[in-house]
């Protein structure tokens, strides 16, 4: 392997901001914040809006997405009304 072409693959912390859930792997993510860590290491920090702790998939929680607005503005640009068939 060529020197100095990889990135640093190292410890890092990732942290949920929605959930403040928190789990040590490793990345070459690059950070300037750090964080210290339950063995009392410090470790680079990397907020993610994200995880297991907050996805709807992983939750069974579902967010509620109203597009009721959306299907009459498509219904309306088209001209089809309720209860009308494409047959």
């Amino acid at each position: 392997m060529k020197k100095d072409i990889h990135p640093e693959y190292r410890e890092v912390v990732f942290q949920d901001i929605s959930t403040d859930f928190s789990f040590l792997t490793r990345s070459t993510v690059k950070t300037d914040e750090t964080i210290t860590w339950q063995d009392g290491k410090e470790y680079p920090l990397v907020k993610i809006e994200v995880s297991s702790r907050s996805h709807p998939f992983f939750t069974g929680k579902q967010r509620v997405v109203h597009s009721g607005g959306q299907v009459d503005r498509f219904r309306k640009r088209f001209g089809i009304t309720r209860g009308s068939s494409s047959q």
